[in-house]
Protein backbone atom coordinates (compact mmCIF):
# COMPACT_ATOMS: atom_id res chain seq x y z
CA UNK A 1 0.00 0.00 0.00
CA UNK A 2 1.29 3.41 -0.95
CA UNK A 3 1.48 5.71 2.08
CA UNK A 4 0.16 9.23 2.04
CA UNK A 5 3.11 11.63 2.24
CA UNK A 6 3.11 14.84 4.26
CA UNK A 7 6.22 16.99 4.62
CA UNK A 8 6.81 19.22 7.61
CA UNK A 9 9.66 21.54 8.56
CA UNK A 10 10.50 21.24 12.27
CA UNK A 11 10.01 24.59 13.96
CA UNK A 12 11.80 25.96 17.01
CA UNK A 13 8.90 25.28 19.40
CA UNK A 14 9.02 21.57 18.47
CA UNK A 15 12.46 21.20 19.99
CA UNK A 16 14.21 21.33 23.33
CA UNK A 17 17.20 23.59 24.20
CA UNK A 18 19.49 21.11 22.39
CA UNK A 19 17.47 21.47 19.13
CA UNK A 20 16.16 17.89 19.50
CA UNK A 21 12.46 17.38 18.80
CA UNK A 22 10.60 16.76 22.05
CA UNK A 23 9.22 13.22 22.19
CA UNK A 24 5.52 14.15 22.35
CA UNK A 25 5.79 16.19 19.14
CA UNK A 26 5.96 12.94 17.17
CA UNK A 27 2.32 12.40 18.13
CA UNK A 28 1.60 15.82 16.61
CA UNK A 29 3.37 14.61 13.46
CA UNK A 30 1.13 11.52 13.46
CA UNK A 31 -1.91 13.79 13.71
CA UNK A 32 -0.66 16.01 10.89
CA UNK A 33 -0.21 12.94 8.66
CA UNK A 34 -3.62 11.52 9.60
CA UNK A 35 -5.36 14.84 8.96
CA UNK A 36 -3.77 15.22 5.52
CA UNK A 37 -4.50 11.58 4.59
CA UNK A 38 -8.19 12.07 5.32
CA UNK A 39 -8.20 15.43 3.52
CA UNK A 40 -6.69 13.75 0.43
CA UNK A 41 -9.56 11.21 0.55
CA UNK A 42 -12.15 14.02 0.54
CA UNK A 43 -12.81 13.59 4.27
CA UNK A 44 -11.54 16.68 6.07
CA UNK A 45 -11.89 16.43 9.85
CA UNK A 46 -14.13 19.51 9.83
CA UNK A 47 -16.67 17.41 7.90
CA UNK A 48 -16.58 14.77 10.67
CA UNK A 49 -17.22 17.39 13.33
CA UNK A 50 -19.99 19.05 11.33
CA UNK A 51 -21.73 15.65 11.30
CA UNK A 52 -21.30 15.28 15.07
CA UNK A 53 -18.62 12.58 14.69
CA UNK A 54 -15.34 12.70 16.60
CA UNK A 55 -12.36 10.35 16.52
CA UNK A 56 -10.57 10.33 19.87
CA UNK A 57 -7.38 8.32 20.19
CA UNK A 58 -7.94 5.12 22.15
CA UNK A 59 -4.49 3.65 21.60
CA UNK A 60 -1.11 5.00 20.59
CA UNK A 61 2.28 3.43 20.04
CA UNK A 62 5.49 5.15 19.04
CA UNK A 63 8.96 3.69 18.70
CA UNK A 64 11.73 6.23 18.44
CA UNK A 65 14.71 5.41 16.21
CA UNK A 66 16.68 8.64 15.78
CA UNK A 67 16.21 12.25 16.78
CA UNK A 68 14.74 14.88 14.54
CA UNK A 69 16.21 18.32 15.05
CA UNK A 70 15.17 21.92 14.65
CA UNK A 71 14.86 22.88 10.97
CA UNK A 72 14.88 19.26 9.70
CA UNK A 73 12.44 18.56 6.90
CA UNK A 74 10.55 15.46 7.97
CA UNK A 75 8.46 13.15 5.82
CA UNK A 76 5.36 11.70 7.47
CA UNK A 77 4.13 8.50 5.84
CA UNK A 78 0.60 7.50 6.85
CA UNK A 79 -1.43 4.45 5.87
CA UNK A 80 -4.67 2.92 7.05
CA UNK A 81 -3.86 -0.23 9.01
CA UNK A 82 -7.46 -1.40 9.36
CA UNK A 83 -11.00 -0.24 9.84
CA UNK A 84 -13.56 -1.93 12.04
CA UNK A 85 -17.20 -1.08 12.58
CA UNK A 86 -16.49 1.72 15.09
CA UNK A 87 -12.71 2.24 14.96
CA UNK A 88 -9.81 2.83 12.61
CA UNK A 89 -6.05 2.30 12.90
CA UNK A 90 -3.52 4.57 11.22
CA UNK A 91 0.10 3.51 10.79
CA UNK A 92 2.82 6.15 10.71
CA UNK A 93 6.50 6.38 9.81
CA UNK A 94 8.48 9.58 10.28
CA UNK A 95 11.66 10.08 8.25
CA UNK A 96 14.23 12.83 8.00
CA UNK A 97 14.20 13.77 4.34
CA UNK A 98 17.94 14.49 3.94
CA UNK A 99 19.89 12.48 4.77
CA UNK A 100 17.03 9.97 4.76
CA UNK A 101 16.69 8.24 8.11
CA UNK A 102 13.79 6.57 9.92
CA UNK A 103 13.12 8.68 13.02
CA UNK A 104 10.01 7.07 14.50
CA UNK A 105 7.22 4.65 13.67
CA UNK A 106 3.98 3.76 15.32
CA UNK A 107 0.24 3.73 15.11
CA UNK A 108 -2.88 5.30 16.50
CA UNK A 109 -6.30 3.69 16.92
CA UNK A 110 -9.34 5.95 16.94
CA UNK A 111 -12.91 5.29 17.99
CA UNK A 112 -15.86 6.93 16.24
CA UNK A 113 -18.00 8.72 18.83
CA UNK A 114 -20.96 11.09 18.71
CA UNK A 115 -21.46 14.36 20.56
CA UNK A 116 -22.60 12.40 23.64
CA UNK A 117 -19.22 10.59 23.59
CA UNK A 118 -20.95 7.30 22.78
CA UNK A 119 -19.19 4.90 20.44
CA UNK A 120 -21.01 4.72 17.11
CA UNK A 121 -20.44 2.93 13.81
CA UNK A 122 -18.38 4.85 11.28
CA UNK A 123 -20.70 6.87 9.01
CA UNK A 124 -21.37 5.20 5.64
CA UNK A 125 -19.56 7.90 3.61
CA UNK A 126 -16.41 7.38 5.70
CA UNK A 127 -16.63 3.60 5.32
CA UNK A 128 -17.12 4.00 1.56
CA UNK A 129 -14.12 6.29 1.11
CA UNK A 130 -11.86 4.18 3.33
CA UNK A 131 -12.83 1.01 1.44
CA UNK A 132 -12.15 2.81 -1.85
CA UNK A 133 -8.77 4.00 -0.55
CA UNK A 134 -7.82 0.49 0.61
CA UNK A 135 -8.90 -1.03 -2.68
CA UNK A 136 -6.90 1.46 -4.75
CA UNK A 137 -3.85 1.71 -2.53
Amino acid sequence: MQPHITEYRVIYSDSDPFDVVYYSRYLDFFERGRTELFRSMGLPYRQFQDQGIFTPVKEVNCRYRESARYDDLVVIETTIGFMKKASIRLDHKIYRKEPRALLAEGHTVHAFVNTDRKVVPAPPEIVEKVEEYLKNA
